[in-house]
């Protein structure tokens, strides 16, 4: 059995990520650490803007490497070489999603939500339906090339996984939802976020960028759990 810390004694685990983001891994390497640490780190999810104007975003960085269509093509040659990922031909080709905002915007809504639910012992899991999704918003839009901007593809794709709509535009209209999200792009501005996905420990001293290995995550926890002395480094 874990032995359980108190949240000032746990370390803070931080995962950024963005909602377009092309994850290789099997597994997230959020769900990853909390099924090895449980409660022994406290783990948080922020979200960071990457896209929040793909136009533009496309426009300089894709400008001399074929704009969407180089995009199109570099996504699809990442996929090929994982075949447990799922990409539609026409990804950014078919369907050109303006903003990442408006669907991180709804996923802290969801994550108010389901917050809110669990203070009333509606959901046992910390990860439950915020999780599913993300993870439904990931496959709308990479492997079925729809359009997860738009308010209209949200909202069904939520509700089918049992999501109150009325109280999550009842948190994007109170303003719940973009306090949250603003929290989060806050943190990435202040934490010096570059991409998705960023994993900060160490209360910001330590960042870890990229498709970083799982040994490499589990070596920096492990480390912040030796609690070494405030003369003594970490070896991370």
């Amino acid at each position: 059995m874990r032995e359980s810390r108190s949240d000032e004694h746990r370390p803070r685990f931080l995962f950024f990520r963005r909602i377009v983001h092309l994850g290789i891994r099997h597994a997230s390497p959020r769900r990853w650490v909390k099924e090895k640490f449980g409660d022994m780190v406290r783990l948080e999810f922020r979200f960071c803007s990457v896209f929040g104007d793909s136009g533009r975003k496309i426009a300089v960085t894709w400008r001399d490497k074929g704009e969407y269509a180089g995009f199109n093509s570099h996504l699809r040659n990442v996929a090929q070489r994982f075949p447990h990922i799922e990409v539609h031909p026409e990804i950014w080709i078919l369907t050109r999603p303006p903003t990442s905002a408006s669907a991180h915007l709804f996923l802290t809504a969801v994550q108010h939500w389901q917050q809110e639910q669990e203070k009333k012992g509606q959901y046992a899991s910390a990860s439950s339906i915020f999780d599913k999704v993300m993870w439904a918003f990931r496959c709308g839009f990479f492997r079925d090339c729809r359009d997860i901007a738009r308010w209209d593809v949200q909202c069904e794709l939520a509700e089918a996984l049992g999501v109150d709509i009325n109280a999550i535009e009842r948190s994007i209209r109170d303003g719940t939802a973009f306090a949250g999200l603003a929290a989060d792009y806050q943190d990435a501005d202040k934490m010096r976020i570059e991409g998705s996905p960023s994993f900060v420990l160490n209360e910001g001293r330590q960042k870890l960028y990229g498709n970083v290995g799982f040994r490499i995550i589990e070596a920096n926890i492990q480390e912040l759990l030796r609690a070494p002395s405030g003369d003594q480094a970490s070896w991370c």
